[in-house]
């Protein structure tokens, strides 16, 4: 599958990464059809196995990055492409680019944040997020989620291109 799916995701993951960086949007015009042409494919090149690979890249997908976008501290735009990774790689594929995806966007927080001059904030406010976590108050920090006047906020995108391409050589 890695030759059918390297082509679109790099043309896809790319677009989004520049989108994302410069307008802070990843549009549904370039996400939904990678998203439903990777069900497509999947499904018409293997069969019944393919669809059933593609659909759970997908529901693993909105699994991982469905918690991020439910606590809002991730747009609906990342959630999107991520699902339509998943529905190209598969589950197994797609956990690997979860990791990957995952330290590259860490490592781009902490740049941004040393960047701006709020590492200190951003790490008393992680703090503050995993001690709600630890009592098991699984809603939105206010200073965390997207949208709010003192949120500090990096374009994933590239976060999650970096992931999936590295996920290709990994395998």
């Amino acid at each position: 599958m890695d030759s059918i799916a390297w082509w679109p995701s790099v043309g896809v993951l790319i677009a989004a990464s520049i989108l994302d960086v410069c307008t802070r949007r990843i549009p549904n015009w370039l996400v939904v059809p990678f998203l439903v042409s990777g069900l497509l494919v999947r499904s018409l090149t293997e069969g019944l196995s393919g669809a059933g690979s593609s659909f759970a890249g997908l529901g693993l997908a909105c699994l991982l990055f469905g918690v991020p976008y439910l606590l809002k501290g991730m747009g609906m735009g990342d959630l999107k492409l991520a699902a339509g990774v998943g529905a190209w790689v598969g589950p197994g594929q797609l956990f690997m680019a979860f990791i990957v995806t995952s330290i590259v966007g860490g490592v781009l927080a902490v740049g941004y944040a040393l960047w701006r001059g709020s590492l200190g904030r951003c790490l008393d406010n992680t703090g503050d997020l995993l001690a709600q976590f630890g009592r098991l108050r699984l809603h939105p920090h206010e200073q965390i989620k997207l949208g709010a006047a003192t949120a500090l906020s990096i374009p994933y995108a590239p976060a999650i291109a970096i992931g999936t391409l590295f996920s290709f050589f990994a395998r």
